[in-house]
C-alpha cells in the first residue's frame, strides 16, 4: 500500500517538475542572453573584425532569432545535448563532469561535518536549555551563521596551513590521479569553511524542533510513565524532531553544490562554482545554460527525495 502510495506520488511529482523544467528552461535562456557583451569577440579577441564576427556568429547559430535559438537548444537538450562550450571547444556535459567530482565531493564531506557538528550539539543544547551550554552553543551558531565563509576560509589556511603546515591551502588533484583518495585532504579546510555557517543552521534547527517537540503532551506521558531519560530523547523528542532536520538536510546539500562560489575561489578548487564564474566572465552561453538547467534538476530531484524520506520516517506525513 506503502509502496503503491509512493509510486504515485513520485510520478505525480515528476509530471510536475517537468513542467517545472520547462519554465525554468526559458527564464535561464532568456536571462543568460540579457548579461551584456558579446562572446563572440571574448572568443576572437578585441582585433576581430566585424565581417569575422559576423561569420562565427552564423556559425555558431546566434544570428537567429533568440526564440529559434531557444526551440534549438531546448530540442538539443531533451535530447541529452547541452550543446558545445564557446571557450573549452567540448561538450557543455564534458565541461561540467569536470567540475562535478570537486563540488559533489566538498558537498559531500561539508554534509559530513554539518551532522558531525550541528546535530549533535544541537541535541545537547536542546535537553539543557536556558543553561550556559544553550546559551554558549546558540551563541557560536549565531556568530558562524553571520561572519562570511571567505573569512573562515583565510583563518583555516593561516592556522593549519601556514602556521602547522598540516594541510594543503589550495587546489585539489582528483582522487582518480595519483594519490587516490589521500587527496580528499586538499578538501577539508575548504570544506570547514563551507560546514560553518550551514552547521550553524542544522544546530539552531534541531534545537528548536526538538523544543518544540519536547512540549508535547505524549512526551509528558512517556516522562510520566517513566520511561528513561535518555530514551525519551532519543526515541520520541530526536526521532520526530528528525523531519525537519532532513528536509534542511536535503537543501543544505543541493546548495553547497551551486553556491560554493567564494570557497571554491579562496582555495582555487576546480569545481562548479568557480566554472560558472569564468564562462560569465568568458560569456559562455552554452555552460552558463547547461549548468544552471542541471542545477534546477538537482534541487527538484532532491525535494523529490526529502518528500519520500520525510514519508517514511513518519507515515502520517501527508503528501499532497
Amino acid at each position: 500500500m506503502l509502496a503503491e502510495f509512493v509510486t504515485s506520488y513520485a510520478m505525480r511529482r515528476i509530471g510536475a517538475a517537468i513542467i517545472t523544467m520547462m519554465a525554468a528552461s526559458v527564464i535561464i535562456f532568456a536571462f543568460i542572453h540579457l548579461i551584456p557583451g558579446d562572446p563572440l569577440y571574448v572568443l576572437l579577441g578585441d582585433g576581430a573584425t566585424p565581417d569575422q564576427a559576423d561569420t562565427l556568429r552564423a556559425k555558431l547559430g546566434l544570428d537567429q532569432p533568440i526564440y529559434v535559438q531557444y526551440l534549438v537548444w531546448l530540442g538539443n537538450v531533451l535530447q541529452g545535448d547541452f550543446g558545445n562550450s564557446l571557450f573549452f571547444q567540448e561538450p557543455v556535459l564534458t565541461v561540467i563532469a569536470d567540475g562535478a567530482e570537486t563540488s559533489i565531493l566538498l558537498a559531500s564531506i561539508t554534509m559530513v561535518w554539518v551532522i558531525l557538528i550541528g546535530i549533535p550539539i544541537g541535541m545537547l543544547a536542546a535537553t539543557r536549555p536556558g543553561t550556559i551550554v544553550d546559551q554558549s552553543a546558540s551563541g557560536l551558531a549565531m556568530f558562524f551563521a553571520s561572519v562570511p565563509t571567505f573569512w573562515v576560509g583565510l583563518y583555516l589556511i593561516l592556522f593549519f596551513a601556514a602556521w602547522l603546515g598540516w594541510l594543503p591551502s589550495s587546489g585539489y588533484p582528483s582522487i582518480f590521479e595519483d594519490g587516490g583518495f589521500a587527496n580528499l585532504r586538499y578538501l577539508l579546510l575548504p570544506s570547514l569553511a563551507l560546514a560553518a555557517p550551514n552547521a550553524a543552521l542544522i544546530l539552531r534547527l534541531t534545537r528548536s524542533s526538538m523544543l518544540d517537540v519536547s512540549r508535547q503532551d505524549y512526551i509528558r506521558t512517556a516522562r510520566a510513565k517513566g520511561i528513561r531519560p535518555w530514551q525519551v530523547t532519543f526515541r520520541h523528542i530526536f526521532r520526530n524532531a528528525l523531519l525537519a532536520v532532513v528536509s534542511a538536510f536535503g537543501f543544505t546539500f543541493a546548495a553547497l553544490i551551486s553556491e560554493a562560489v567564494v570557497t571554491e575561489t579562496v582555495f582555487a578548487l576546480p569545481g562548479i562554482g568557480r566554472l560558472v564564474v569564468q564562462s560569465i566572465l568568458r560569456r559562455d552561453y552554452p555552460v552558463i545554460q547547461g549548468v544552471n538547467l542541471v542545477t534546477v534538476i538537482l534541487y527538484l530531484a532532491i525535494n523529490l527525495l526529502v518528500d519520500l524520506i520525510n514519508r517514511m520516517l513518519d507515515p502520517r506525513v501527508e503528501l499532497d
